[in-house]
């Protein structure tokens, strides 16, 4: 994949982590499509306390694809920082589901493309950038 269509796609993916968090926030989520124990107060804090990951991940995301677009010397750093906010979101979500045991489909499905689009975006940077760079030379 093009580096171009990465951030594409990680841009996608941010824009739908923010609107998930709009639809928890304004309880759009049925309770039939929700996780398990969803209504329970410990699972709601468990699910709130990945706001502000999500929020910096997007964040950073969103700046280092702008700083990458204007030649910002170090958008390619601020992504990579974004990519892997987003990657830990979705790692530290399916190990409590595994944990749990709660193997939801919906849910580990979305989960994992939080892991699996950063690493398709890094691969992308890295194959991307120039013989030397960051090497000093």
């Amino acid at each position: 994949m093009s580096l171009k269509a990465g951030k594409s796609l990680l841009l996608i993916t941010d824009t739908l982590l923010l609107l998930y968090w709009v639809a928890v926030a304004v309880e759009a989520i049925p309770e039939e499509s929700a996780f398990r124990d969803y209504s329970e107060p410990m699972m709601q804090a468990w699910n709130w306390s990945f706001l502000p990951l999500d929020l910096a991940a997007v964040l950073f995301g969103f700046a280092g694809v702008y700083l990458m677009r204007v030649g910002h010397r170090h958008g390619s750093l601020v992504l990579t920082i974004g990519l892997t906010l987003t990657f830990c979101a979705g790692f530290m979500a399916l190990s409590f589901w595994a944990f749990y045991g709660d193997f939801n489909p919906g849910w580990w499905i979305s989960n994992a493309v939080l892991m699996v689009v950063p690493v398709i975006v890094f691969v992308a940077l890295v194959l991307d950038r120039p013989a030397g760079e960051g090497t000093g030379a």
